[in-house]
């Protein structure tokens, strides 16, 4: 199955590390968290990758000849989700998408790839204990989702923490279905949106993937849940980072 990675940022709270590399190349465990990452995805039978790069691209080709890419020159100026729709042209035959600063398994990502319905959403279930320690990281920030029969039912900053059973890890898969839906709610978000305001007031440009995906859950998209009991990281701030280290990889 095809995956797309979602890479195109600087990653300032990151900085010392990402001043001359990218986000994706910060050391965990003495590898590149984006080797973790393409490892996941081979793990979960994704081979075929597709990178969404702005910050320093031409260094991940170079280094990654076997990926294909395609490059989000606006990055300093949008977000998450119109990086992502860099990589349309990617997605009329399923994929699974993912963030390129998180780390997880290859079995999270086999589980996710077999899971039912057009569109599955990897969530982690063990997401409070992680954010403990996290004091640049609030738990407040956190992709919150509420659950019900093993489907997601809302996904959001906003959801009270003890509110939420799980959070959003940023690694979701869709079939060509799936996609479909995805890119028509895309486009029609953006005809209502763009250069106006969107969710929370931010504009369109700035828009989350979370913010397309709650639009899609409100519409009666079906979105099922596979859960991750933890093995799970998200490397966001040099704090993430050194926590990261010392738990990652996790134990069997």
């Amino acid at each position: 199955m095809k995956a797309i990675v979602i890479g195109a940022g600087r990653g300032r709270r990151l900085m010392p590390l990402t001043e001359d590399v990218p986000k994706c190349y910060a050391p965990i465990a003495g590898r590149r968290i984006l080797d973790w990452t393409l490892e996941a995805l081979s793990g979960g039978g994704c081979e075929d990758v597709v990178f969404v790069g702005g910050y320093l691209i031409d260094r991940i080709r170079a280094d990654y000849p076997h990926m294909r890419f395609c490059e989000n020159a606006g990055w300093p100026d949008n977000n998450i989700l119109v990086s992502l729709f860099q990589a349309e042209a990617e997605m009329a035959t399923g994929f699974v998408s993912t963030y390129a600063d998180i780390l997880y398994t290859g079995e999270a990502v086999a589980r996710l790839v077999a899971a039912p319905g057009d569109i599955a959403l990897l969530v982690d279930t063990d997401w409070r204990p992680r954010y403990a320690p996290r004091s640049e990281h609030p738990e407040t920030d956190g992709e919150k989702v509420r659950l019900r029969d093993g489907r997601v039912t809302e996904v959001s900053r906003t959801i009270p923490p003890g509110e939420a059973p799980a959070e959003f890890t940023g690694v979701a898969r869709f079939t060509p279905a799936g996609a479909r839906m995805l890119v028509e709610h895309y486009h029609r978000a953006r005809r209502a949106h763009d250069g106006g305001a969107y969710r929370r007031g931010q504009p369109f440009a700035r828009a989350y993937m979370i913010d397309l995906l709650q639009d899609m859950l409100a519409a009666g998209v079906a979105m099922h849940a596979v859960e991750t009991h933890g093995r799970y990281f998200e490397v966001d701030t040099t704090q993430d980072w050194e926590l990261a280290n010392k738990g990652w990889p996790p134990r069997a």
